[in-house]
């Protein structure tokens, strides 16, 4: 009986007749000589189980409270950066909390799905990834279809879902790193080849290229294809292939910067933000940027006490959340969230090397190059909030308003617990 009850719980093999007893054998008999067939659980309860199944084989709560406090952190923030934008834009209405909420549910949204992702075993997620990719690439097409895109602030980045939008960039950023990764896995040996190895991967990353470009979002795509090739290198691309074709994409770059007007007159106003021509125009955000963090000092003016989103700083929500930190929480604040940041990135690349030392190539390559992600795309923020970089529309990761980053970000480190989790496992002996 108790071999029956064990195997029916999934204990044993799922077979009454495993166990060697009599017992086991009578109930067996009892049955008219049918074997007992192995108890298969629900897709749902197999993700519950495996979601909540880290007790037994640990997990990186350090990363997990990093992640937590930063989402707290920018809860706060947008809230408190958030009050006085809809007030300026509609004063007869009542709607402060406009953002709060929306930036709560999209954070209720993230969790949901990122408990979910780390119930997906890493193996499914090499599996999918070309398909993900190509999924991603149909999107960032559909952006630009009549009825199905929507263009805000002269750029089409948005796909309309009537309650909510979505923003394909983001959900490339992840596509991205699962397909690269899973591609230097399978053409390890090629790597170093630039017609077999780095070619087609060159022409895939081309083809999104082109149409972020086409939007356009530069600084996403600068994102995308630094992590890219960041995966591409870690995978066992040549150096010489690697610093010959980071040097192509530095000179593009360059091409878009000085060849488009407003790019260009961005980029030289961020070298002289404070003389009169620039600071009245292109360098207006950068200025304002520049005064809150100064005026914040140590300790900051007080959570609420800024005045930088009081008709100075535009959008102060998203792609200037930091500066409002720096306002009212001061250097103290600043530092903590670069901390936070600092452990989130170094966890991602220790992750990704001790699964690369248990020769899962695809685990760690996809740890680190969400690091890589993530640390990319937080330099660019800061850098700009800081004056050290021209100004750039990304926003912070876990911080910043914006539902598809959320959403995209939160599953992104779901699957860096997930693979985690699996090393663990594997420390213990564990077949996964």
């Amino acid at each position: 009986m108790l071999t029956a009850l064990t195997g029916f719980l999934g204990f044993g093999r799922g077979d009454a007749t495993a166990g060697g007893d009599d017992a086991g054998r009578r109930v067996a008999g009892s049955a008219g000589r049918r074997r007992t067939p192995a108890y298969k659980p629900s897709l749902l309860r197999s993700l519950t189980r495996d979601a909540l199944d880290t007790g037994v084989q640990g997990f990186d709560a350090g990363l997990l409270w990093c992640v937590a406090l930063l989402l707290m952190v920018g809860l706060v923030m947008v809230y408190s950066a958030s009050i006085a934008v809809l007030e300026r834009r509609n004063p007869a209405a009542d709607a402060s909390t406009y953002y709060l909420v929306r930036h709560a549910i999209s954070m209720g949204i993230a969790i949901a799905t990122a408990v979910l992702a780390f119930a997906v075993p890493v193996k499914h997620w090499q599996r999918a990834a070309l398909p993900l990719f190509l999924l991603g690439t149909v999107l960032l097409a559909l952006v630009f279809v009549p009825g199905i895109g929507r263009r805000a602030g002269g750029a089409d980045r948005w796909i309309s879902l009537g309650f909510m939008s979505l923003q394909p960039t983001e959900l490339m950023k992840l596509f991205v790193i699962l397909y690269v990764a899973d591609y230097a896995t399978r053409k390890q040996e090629m790597m170093h080849q630039f017609r077999r190895g780095f070619f087609p991967m060159a022409a895939a990353l081309a083809v999104v290229g082109i149409l972020i470009m086409r939007e356009p979002d530069l600084g996403a795509l600068m994102v995308i294809v630094s992590v890219a090739m960041g995966v591409l290198f870690l995978g066992g691309m040549s150096p010489k292939l690697f610093f010959g074709m980071g040097a192509t994409l530095a000179g593009i770059f360059m091409m878009f910067i000085l060849f488009v007007p407003f790019r260009r007159q961005r980029f030289f106003a961020y070298l002289e933000p404070f003389a009169t021509k620039n600071a009245e125009g292109s360098s207006y955000q950068l200025t304002h940027s520049l005064m809150a963090i100064g005026k914040g000092e140590w300790f900051g003016v007080g959570l609420g006490g800024g005045v930088a989103k009081l008709n100075y700083l535009p959008e102060p929500h998203t792609d200037f959340l930091f500066a409002i930190i720096g306002e009212e929480l001061g250097m103290a604040g600043m530092l903590v969230v670069i901390g936070l940041f600092f452990w989130i990135i170094r966890r991602c690349f220790e992750i990704g090397r001790q699964a690369i030392s248990f020769e899962l190539f695809f685990n760690g390559l996809v740890a680190q190059g969400i690091g890589l992600w993530i640390g990319i795309q937080a330099f660019i923020n800061l850098g700009v909030n800081l004056g050290l970089l021209p100004t750039k529309g990304l926003t912070l990761p876990l911080l910043s308003f914006g539902g598809s980053a959320i959403l995209m970000t939160c599953v992104a480190l779901a699957i860096v617990l997930r693979i985690d989790v699996e090393n663990r496992r594997l420390m213990r002996g564990t077949v996964l």
